[in-house]
Protein backbone atom coordinates (compact mmCIF):
# COMPACT_ATOMS: atom_id res chain seq x y z
CA UNK A 1 0.00 0.00 0.00
CA UNK A 2 2.71 2.36 0.58
CA UNK A 3 4.28 1.67 -3.08
CA UNK A 4 0.66 2.32 -4.13
CA UNK A 5 0.75 5.70 -2.44
CA UNK A 6 3.53 6.75 -3.54
CA UNK A 7 3.15 6.18 -6.98
CA UNK A 8 -0.24 7.77 -7.31
CA UNK A 9 1.47 10.50 -5.68
CA UNK A 10 4.37 10.43 -8.10
CA UNK A 11 1.71 10.02 -11.18
CA UNK A 12 0.39 13.70 -10.28
CA UNK A 13 3.55 15.35 -11.63
CA UNK A 14 4.30 12.64 -14.62
CA UNK A 15 3.89 14.18 -18.30
CA UNK A 16 0.90 13.53 -19.14
CA UNK A 17 -1.01 13.62 -22.59
CA UNK A 18 -4.64 13.08 -24.08
CA UNK A 19 -4.33 11.79 -27.56
CA UNK A 20 -5.72 14.52 -30.31
CA UNK A 21 -8.72 12.72 -30.67
CA UNK A 22 -10.21 12.59 -34.45
CA UNK A 23 -13.61 11.17 -33.98
CA UNK A 24 -16.56 10.95 -37.22
CA UNK A 25 -18.02 8.78 -39.45
CA UNK A 26 -15.23 8.68 -41.93
CA UNK A 27 -12.97 10.35 -39.77
CA UNK A 28 -9.66 7.83 -40.66
CA UNK A 29 -9.89 9.46 -44.07
CA UNK A 30 -8.77 12.83 -42.61
CA UNK A 31 -5.60 11.09 -40.60
CA UNK A 32 -2.96 11.89 -43.38
CA UNK A 33 -3.39 15.44 -43.26
CA UNK A 34 -2.47 15.34 -39.23
CA UNK A 35 0.62 12.99 -40.56
CA UNK A 36 1.80 15.59 -43.17
CA UNK A 37 1.37 18.31 -40.50
CA UNK A 38 3.63 16.58 -38.19
CA UNK A 39 6.29 16.65 -40.98
CA UNK A 40 6.00 12.90 -41.53
CA UNK A 41 6.52 11.46 -44.72
CA UNK A 42 6.41 8.03 -44.24
CA UNK A 43 5.06 5.84 -41.79
CA UNK A 44 4.95 2.22 -41.02
CA UNK A 45 1.48 0.68 -40.86
CA UNK A 46 1.04 -2.22 -38.02
CA UNK A 47 -2.40 -3.92 -38.48
CA UNK A 48 -2.82 -8.04 -39.37
CA UNK A 49 -4.06 -9.96 -42.25
CA UNK A 50 -7.11 -10.12 -41.39
CA UNK A 51 -7.88 -6.98 -41.49
CA UNK A 52 -5.62 -6.37 -44.89
CA UNK A 53 -8.36 -9.43 -46.57
CA UNK A 54 -11.31 -7.20 -45.57
CA UNK A 55 -9.88 -4.34 -47.32
CA UNK A 56 -10.90 -2.04 -44.35
CA UNK A 57 -7.58 0.07 -44.80
CA UNK A 58 -7.98 0.67 -48.50
CA UNK A 59 -9.31 4.05 -47.64
CA UNK A 60 -6.34 4.99 -45.67
CA UNK A 61 -4.06 4.07 -48.42
CA UNK A 62 -5.66 5.45 -51.09
CA UNK A 63 -5.51 9.29 -48.38
CA UNK A 64 -2.13 8.27 -47.84
CA UNK A 65 -1.29 8.27 -51.69
CA UNK A 66 -3.35 11.57 -51.95
CA UNK A 67 -1.29 13.12 -49.68
CA UNK A 68 1.97 11.87 -51.06
CA UNK A 69 2.88 9.86 -47.34
CA UNK A 70 4.97 6.50 -48.71
CA UNK A 71 3.69 3.98 -46.35
CA UNK A 72 5.44 0.36 -45.39
CA UNK A 73 2.91 -2.06 -44.19
CA UNK A 74 3.02 -4.60 -41.42
CA UNK A 75 1.04 -7.30 -41.12
CA UNK A 76 1.84 -10.51 -39.09
CA UNK A 77 0.22 -8.77 -35.59
CA UNK A 78 -1.40 -11.71 -34.04
CA UNK A 79 -3.55 -11.74 -31.32
CA UNK A 80 -1.67 -10.97 -27.56
CA UNK A 81 1.34 -9.89 -29.97
CA UNK A 82 4.83 -11.18 -29.23
CA UNK A 83 8.23 -9.73 -28.47
CA UNK A 84 9.41 -11.61 -32.02
CA UNK A 85 6.21 -9.51 -33.74
CA UNK A 86 7.83 -6.12 -32.51
CA UNK A 87 11.52 -7.18 -33.79
CA UNK A 88 10.53 -8.41 -37.36
CA UNK A 89 7.94 -5.06 -37.60
CA UNK A 90 11.03 -2.94 -35.99
CA UNK A 91 13.32 -4.31 -38.93
CA UNK A 92 11.48 -2.72 -41.50
CA UNK A 93 10.68 0.29 -39.25
CA UNK A 94 14.35 0.93 -39.90
CA UNK A 95 15.15 -0.61 -42.79
CA UNK A 96 12.74 1.78 -44.85
CA UNK A 97 13.51 5.05 -42.82
CA UNK A 98 10.16 5.29 -41.51
CA UNK A 99 9.56 8.54 -39.09
CA UNK A 100 5.81 7.58 -37.41
CA UNK A 101 3.45 4.54 -36.42
CA UNK A 102 0.09 4.07 -37.78
CA UNK A 103 -1.35 1.42 -35.26
CA UNK A 104 -4.69 -0.31 -37.11
CA UNK A 105 -6.51 -2.70 -35.58
CA UNK A 106 -6.98 -4.03 -31.96
CA UNK A 107 -5.82 -4.31 -29.02
CA UNK A 108 -3.03 -6.16 -30.30
CA UNK A 109 -1.88 -3.52 -33.17
CA UNK A 110 -1.78 -0.89 -31.05
CA UNK A 111 0.56 -3.09 -28.47
CA UNK A 112 2.65 -3.96 -30.89
CA UNK A 113 3.19 -0.32 -32.55
CA UNK A 114 3.91 0.63 -29.24
CA UNK A 115 6.21 -1.83 -28.53
CA UNK A 116 7.92 -0.99 -32.04
CA UNK A 117 8.11 2.56 -31.12
CA UNK A 118 9.55 1.92 -27.48
CA UNK A 119 12.34 -0.20 -28.70
CA UNK A 120 13.20 2.62 -31.43
CA UNK A 121 13.59 4.91 -28.76
CA UNK A 122 15.50 2.63 -26.90
CA UNK A 123 17.51 0.67 -29.56
CA UNK A 124 20.24 -0.99 -26.93
CA UNK A 125 17.21 -2.07 -24.80
CA UNK A 126 14.99 -5.55 -24.92
CA UNK A 127 11.67 -5.56 -24.49
CA UNK A 128 11.82 -7.57 -21.73
CA UNK A 129 14.05 -5.10 -19.57
CA UNK A 130 11.13 -2.45 -20.20
CA UNK A 131 8.31 -4.84 -18.34
CA UNK A 132 6.96 -2.51 -15.57
CA UNK A 133 7.21 1.04 -15.68
CA UNK A 134 8.68 3.87 -16.31
CA UNK A 135 11.67 1.82 -18.29
CA UNK A 136 11.64 3.40 -21.31
CA UNK A 137 11.88 7.56 -20.37
CA UNK A 138 13.13 8.49 -24.11
CA UNK A 139 10.69 10.64 -27.14
CA UNK A 140 9.17 7.91 -29.24
CA UNK A 141 8.28 8.37 -33.22
CA UNK A 142 4.50 9.38 -33.11
CA UNK A 143 2.07 6.54 -32.62
CA UNK A 144 -0.77 6.89 -34.72
CA UNK A 145 -3.82 4.70 -32.82
CA UNK A 146 -6.76 3.61 -35.19
CA UNK A 147 -9.58 1.25 -33.21
CA UNK A 148 -11.18 -1.19 -34.99
CA UNK A 149 -12.70 -2.65 -32.13
CA UNK A 150 -14.19 -0.76 -28.88
CA UNK A 151 -12.71 -2.51 -26.17
CA UNK A 152 -9.13 -2.06 -25.50
CA UNK A 153 -8.79 1.78 -24.69
CA UNK A 154 -4.63 1.29 -25.71
CA UNK A 155 -5.32 4.43 -28.26
CA UNK A 156 -5.10 6.18 -24.77
CA UNK A 157 -3.12 4.16 -22.87
CA UNK A 158 0.87 3.97 -21.21
CA UNK A 159 0.50 0.41 -21.53
CA UNK A 160 1.12 -1.92 -24.05
CA UNK A 161 1.00 -5.64 -23.48
CA UNK A 162 3.33 -8.07 -24.91
CA UNK A 163 4.04 -11.96 -24.95
CA UNK A 164 7.06 -14.20 -25.17
CA UNK A 165 6.32 -17.15 -26.95
CA UNK A 166 9.19 -19.01 -25.58
CA UNK A 167 8.12 -18.50 -21.96
CA UNK A 168 4.10 -17.78 -22.34
CA UNK A 169 4.68 -14.80 -20.07
CA UNK A 170 2.65 -12.32 -20.76
CA UNK A 171 3.46 -8.58 -19.06
CA UNK A 172 2.82 -4.93 -19.96
CA UNK A 173 5.54 -2.08 -20.62
CA UNK A 174 4.02 1.09 -18.93
CA UNK A 175 5.40 4.48 -19.80
CA UNK A 176 3.93 7.92 -20.98
CA UNK A 177 6.16 8.08 -23.65
CA UNK A 178 3.71 5.41 -25.02
CA UNK A 179 0.50 7.23 -25.06
CA UNK A 180 -0.35 7.58 -28.86
CA UNK A 181 -0.10 11.25 -30.47
CA UNK A 182 -3.55 11.00 -32.23
CA UNK A 183 -6.25 8.22 -31.55
CA UNK A 184 -9.06 7.80 -34.80
CA UNK A 185 -12.49 6.96 -33.65
CA UNK A 186 -14.76 6.11 -36.65
CA UNK A 187 -17.49 4.16 -36.48
CA UNK A 188 -17.49 3.12 -39.79
CA UNK A 189 -14.76 0.48 -39.12
CA UNK A 190 -16.32 -1.29 -36.68
CA UNK A 191 -19.71 -2.08 -38.39
CA UNK A 192 -17.85 -5.44 -39.48
CA UNK A 193 -17.00 -6.42 -36.29
CA UNK A 194 -17.94 -10.40 -35.87
CA UNK A 195 -20.78 -10.61 -33.03
CA UNK A 196 -18.40 -12.49 -30.76
CA UNK A 197 -15.86 -9.64 -30.81
CA UNK A 198 -18.12 -7.35 -30.72
CA UNK A 199 -19.38 -9.02 -27.47
CA UNK A 200 -15.70 -9.56 -25.49
CA UNK A 201 -14.17 -6.46 -26.66
CA UNK A 202 -17.36 -4.76 -24.94
CA UNK A 203 -16.71 -6.49 -21.70
CA UNK A 204 -13.23 -5.52 -21.44
CA UNK A 205 -13.70 -1.82 -21.80
CA UNK A 206 -16.39 -2.58 -18.67
CA UNK A 207 -13.93 -4.70 -17.02
CA UNK A 208 -11.02 -1.37 -17.53
CA UNK A 209 -14.06 0.92 -16.28
CA UNK A 210 -14.75 -1.29 -13.08
CA UNK A 211 -11.00 -2.42 -12.39
CA UNK A 212 -10.02 1.18 -12.57
CA UNK A 213 -13.42 2.75 -10.29
CA UNK A 214 -13.29 0.28 -7.28
CA UNK A 215 -9.13 0.82 -7.07
CA UNK A 216 -7.86 2.73 -4.56
CA UNK A 217 -5.79 5.05 -6.73
CA UNK A 218 -8.48 7.00 -8.77
CA UNK A 219 -8.80 11.02 -9.07
CA UNK A 220 -12.16 12.66 -9.71
CA UNK A 221 -12.02 12.59 -13.03
CA UNK A 222 -11.09 8.50 -13.70
CA UNK A 223 -14.11 8.11 -11.62
CA UNK A 224 -16.51 10.12 -13.81
CA UNK A 225 -14.76 8.44 -17.14
CA UNK A 226 -15.62 5.49 -15.98
CA UNK A 227 -19.01 5.79 -14.66
CA UNK A 228 -19.52 7.42 -18.11
CA UNK A 229 -17.92 4.10 -19.77
CA UNK A 230 -20.24 1.90 -17.71
CA UNK A 231 -23.34 3.52 -18.86
CA UNK A 232 -22.66 3.76 -22.39
CA UNK A 233 -21.50 -0.08 -22.38
CA UNK A 234 -24.83 -0.89 -19.87
CA UNK A 235 -26.85 1.16 -22.80
CA UNK A 236 -25.42 -0.04 -26.15
CA UNK A 237 -22.87 -3.25 -25.95
CA UNK A 238 -26.33 -5.23 -26.53
CA UNK A 239 -27.50 -2.95 -29.60
CA UNK A 240 -24.34 -3.03 -31.23
CA UNK A 241 -23.99 -7.12 -30.85
CA UNK A 242 -27.85 -7.25 -32.27
CA UNK A 243 -27.24 -4.82 -34.90
CA UNK A 244 -23.55 -4.69 -36.40
CA UNK A 245 -25.15 -2.04 -38.01
CA UNK A 246 -26.16 0.70 -35.56
CA UNK A 247 -23.77 3.66 -36.21
CA UNK A 248 -24.84 5.04 -32.91
CA UNK A 249 -24.58 2.09 -31.07
CA UNK A 250 -21.26 1.28 -32.14
CA UNK A 251 -20.07 5.16 -32.13
CA UNK A 252 -21.25 5.01 -28.36
CA UNK A 253 -18.65 2.14 -27.87
CA UNK A 254 -15.83 3.19 -29.33
CA UNK A 255 -16.45 6.40 -27.21
CA UNK A 256 -16.85 3.96 -23.56
CA UNK A 257 -13.72 2.16 -24.54
CA UNK A 258 -11.95 5.65 -25.18
CA UNK A 259 -13.21 6.78 -21.53
CA UNK A 260 -11.95 3.42 -19.82
CA UNK A 261 -9.11 3.50 -21.44
CA UNK A 262 -8.45 7.42 -20.09
CA UNK A 263 -9.54 6.00 -16.56
CA UNK A 264 -7.40 3.03 -16.42
CA UNK A 265 -4.55 4.83 -17.20
CA UNK A 266 -4.12 6.82 -14.50
CA UNK A 267 -5.95 4.54 -11.70
CA UNK A 268 -4.43 1.21 -12.96
CA UNK A 269 -6.25 -2.09 -13.22
CA UNK A 270 -6.27 -5.67 -10.90
CA UNK A 271 -6.90 -8.99 -10.82
CA UNK A 272 -9.08 -9.84 -13.75
CA UNK A 273 -6.55 -8.87 -15.38
CA UNK A 274 -3.28 -10.26 -13.71
CA UNK A 275 -5.06 -13.44 -14.35
CA UNK A 276 -6.08 -13.08 -17.71
CA UNK A 277 -2.75 -11.96 -19.10
CA UNK A 278 -1.33 -15.46 -17.59
CA UNK A 279 -4.64 -17.42 -19.89
CA UNK A 280 -3.63 -15.04 -22.86
CA UNK A 281 0.30 -16.26 -22.51
CA UNK A 282 -0.14 -19.88 -21.51
CA UNK A 283 -3.28 -20.88 -23.72
CA UNK A 284 -3.59 -17.45 -26.43
CA UNK A 285 -7.26 -16.88 -24.57
CA UNK A 286 -8.64 -13.73 -26.20
CA UNK A 287 -7.96 -11.09 -23.36
CA UNK A 288 -11.64 -9.50 -24.09
CA UNK A 289 -13.25 -12.95 -23.41
CA UNK A 290 -10.43 -13.47 -20.24
CA UNK A 291 -11.46 -10.75 -19.14
CA UNK A 292 -15.76 -10.86 -19.18
CA UNK A 293 -15.56 -14.50 -17.46
CA UNK A 294 -13.05 -13.44 -14.94
CA UNK A 295 -14.58 -10.18 -13.88
CA UNK A 296 -17.71 -11.21 -12.03
CA UNK A 297 -15.81 -14.07 -10.08
CA UNK A 298 -13.09 -11.43 -9.25
CA UNK A 299 -15.85 -9.04 -7.75
CA UNK A 300 -17.47 -11.74 -5.95
CA UNK A 301 -14.31 -12.65 -4.21
CA UNK A 302 -13.64 -8.99 -3.18
CA UNK A 303 -16.90 -9.09 -1.01
CA UNK A 304 -18.05 -6.28 1.23
CA UNK A 305 -15.05 -3.68 0.11
CA UNK A 306 -16.56 -3.22 -3.05
CA UNK A 307 -20.12 -2.69 -2.16
CA UNK A 308 -20.42 1.02 -1.50
CA UNK A 309 -18.77 1.70 -5.44
CA UNK A 310 -20.95 -1.26 -7.14
CA UNK A 311 -23.77 0.07 -5.42
CA UNK A 312 -23.18 3.44 -7.43
CA UNK A 313 -22.50 2.01 -10.37
CA UNK A 314 -26.05 0.07 -10.35
CA UNK A 315 -27.19 3.40 -9.51
CA UNK A 316 -25.94 4.64 -12.22
CA UNK A 317 -26.89 2.60 -15.19
CA UNK A 318 -30.46 2.19 -12.72
CA UNK A 319 -30.25 -1.60 -12.00
CA UNK A 320 -31.61 -0.97 -8.07
CA UNK A 321 -33.54 1.94 -6.12
CA UNK A 322 -33.84 1.67 -2.65
CA UNK A 323 -31.72 -1.36 -1.47
CA UNK A 324 -28.91 -1.69 0.72
CA UNK A 325 -25.56 -1.44 -0.53
CA UNK A 326 -24.61 -5.15 -0.40
CA UNK A 327 -27.88 -5.94 -2.38
CA UNK A 328 -26.90 -3.22 -5.46
CA UNK A 329 -23.27 -4.77 -5.69
CA UNK A 330 -24.58 -8.11 -5.91
CA UNK A 331 -27.23 -7.08 -8.54
CA UNK A 332 -24.90 -4.74 -10.42
CA UNK A 333 -22.60 -8.07 -10.76
CA UNK A 334 -25.32 -10.40 -11.36
CA UNK A 335 -26.54 -7.43 -14.24
CA UNK A 336 -22.53 -8.28 -15.84
CA UNK A 337 -23.13 -12.04 -15.76
CA UNK A 338 -26.76 -11.42 -17.63
CA UNK A 339 -25.12 -9.64 -20.25
CA UNK A 340 -22.11 -12.39 -20.78
CA UNK A 341 -25.05 -14.94 -21.09
CA UNK A 342 -27.51 -12.91 -23.11
CA UNK A 343 -24.38 -12.49 -25.59
CA UNK A 344 -23.26 -16.13 -25.45
CA UNK A 345 -20.15 -15.85 -23.23
CA UNK A 346 -19.16 -18.56 -21.48
CA UNK A 347 -19.19 -19.10 -17.49
CA UNK A 348 -15.71 -20.85 -17.30
CA UNK A 349 -12.43 -21.19 -19.52
CA UNK A 350 -12.07 -24.07 -21.44
CA UNK A 351 -8.22 -25.73 -21.39
CA UNK A 352 -6.70 -24.59 -17.76
CA UNK A 353 -4.05 -27.12 -17.19
CA UNK A 354 -4.08 -28.11 -13.68
CA UNK A 355 0.21 -28.36 -13.81
CA UNK A 356 0.01 -24.49 -14.75
CA UNK A 357 -1.70 -23.33 -11.86
CA UNK A 358 1.17 -22.49 -9.49
CA UNK A 359 3.04 -20.67 -12.12
CA UNK A 360 0.43 -18.46 -13.36
CA UNK A 361 -0.49 -17.65 -10.14
CA UNK A 362 3.33 -16.93 -9.44
CA UNK A 363 2.81 -14.47 -12.51
CA UNK A 364 -0.02 -12.75 -11.93
CA UNK A 365 0.47 -12.21 -8.08
CA UNK A 366 3.78 -11.11 -9.37
CA UNK A 367 2.43 -8.66 -11.67
CA UNK A 368 -0.28 -7.31 -9.21
CA UNK A 369 1.64 -6.55 -6.13
CA UNK A 370 2.48 -4.29 -5.48
CA UNK A 371 1.45 -2.09 -8.66
CA UNK A 372 -2.19 -2.59 -8.85
CA UNK A 373 -3.56 -0.08 -6.30
CA UNK A 374 -6.85 -3.26 -5.85
CA UNK A 375 -9.62 -2.93 -3.19
CA UNK A 376 -8.42 -5.99 -1.34
CA UNK A 377 -4.85 -7.65 -1.63
CA UNK A 378 -5.32 -11.48 -2.62
CA UNK A 379 -2.71 -14.20 -1.29
CA UNK A 380 -1.60 -16.42 -3.78
CA UNK A 381 -4.12 -18.86 -2.52
CA UNK A 382 -6.85 -16.28 -3.04
CA UNK A 383 -5.67 -16.24 -6.61
CA UNK A 384 -4.93 -20.22 -6.87
CA UNK A 385 -8.98 -20.16 -5.62
CA UNK A 386 -9.52 -17.69 -8.59
CA UNK A 387 -8.17 -20.45 -10.89
CA UNK A 388 -9.94 -22.97 -10.11
CA UNK A 389 -13.39 -21.36 -9.89
CA UNK A 390 -12.55 -20.25 -13.21
CA UNK A 391 -11.38 -23.59 -14.71
CA UNK A 392 -14.08 -25.46 -16.78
Amino acid sequence: RIYQKMFKLVSYILPWREPVLLESEGAILELPKHIKSNNINHVLIVTDKVLMKLGLLDGLFKSLDLEKIVYTVYDKTIPNPTIDNIEEALIMYKSNNCQGIVAFGGGSPIDCAKGIAARVARPRKQISKMKGVLKILKKTPLVFAVPTTAGTGSEATIAAVISNSITHEKYAINDTVLIPSYAVLDPLLTLGLPKHITSTTGMDALTHAVEAYIGKSNTKRTLILSEDAVKLIFNNIEIAYNDGSNIEARKNMLKASYYAGMSFTRAYIGYVHAVAHTLGGFYSIPHGLANAVILPYVLEYYGECVYEPLAKLADIVNISKNESKKIKAENFIKAIKDLNTRMNIPTKISGIKEEDIPLMVKRAYKESNPLYPVPRIFSKQDLTNIYYMIKE
